[in-house]
């Protein structure tokens, strides 16, 4: 099976999030230029550096429940705003959407999502993660691809 490599990107690329741009260091392609994006093939994240773990993620409060984020006695007692206030002065979420509710996970100040493993670039909270990262790249914003880029390409910067 062959691999497609991409051509390398600059060494960062920036990533927007509510009202700021990051920088991740890691990153080899631009995640928010779709056509930059790989087609997905089984395999390919085991040599990835996780670029899609730089992308903000939305949950549910399913999800928050699995991460362990909130417990389930909360969830079905508190109003989710009250949850999401928490949440945010805790630092676990960046921000609320209170007419779907969904919560928009925080990131670290690289851009990376603060379950993932820097160095390693592998998933602290695999068997936990959320919908969003379980369905990644069938669903999202460019079903059946993904912002590929070869872990080796990131490590030699």
């Amino acid at each position: 099976m062959t691999m497609h490599m991409l051509a390398p990107m600059p060494s960062y690329s920036i990533i927007k999030t509510n009202s700021f741009q990051m920088r991740s260091p890691t990153s080899i392609v631009d995640v928010d230029r779709l056509d930059s994006w790989t087609r997905y093939k089984p395999g390919m994240c085991d040599s990835c550096a996780a670029n899609c773990c730089t992308m903000p993620v939305e949950v549910k409060m399913a999800d928050l429940i699995r991460l362990e984020l909130v417990d389930p006695f909360e969830a079905e007692h508190e109003e989710p705003k009250q949850i999401a206030k928490r949440l945010m002065k805790a630092g676990f979420i960046d921000h609320f959407n209170f007419k779907n509710s969904i919560f928009t996970l925080a990131r670290r100040s690289s851009g990376d999502c603060q379950f993932l493993d820097a160095k390693e670039r592998h998933c602290t909270v695999y068997a936990k993660r959320p919908t969003t990262c379980r369905t990644h790249p069938q669903v999202g914003p460019k079903p059946g691809f993904c912002p590929y880029g070869a872990l080796a390409q990131s490590r030699a910067k």
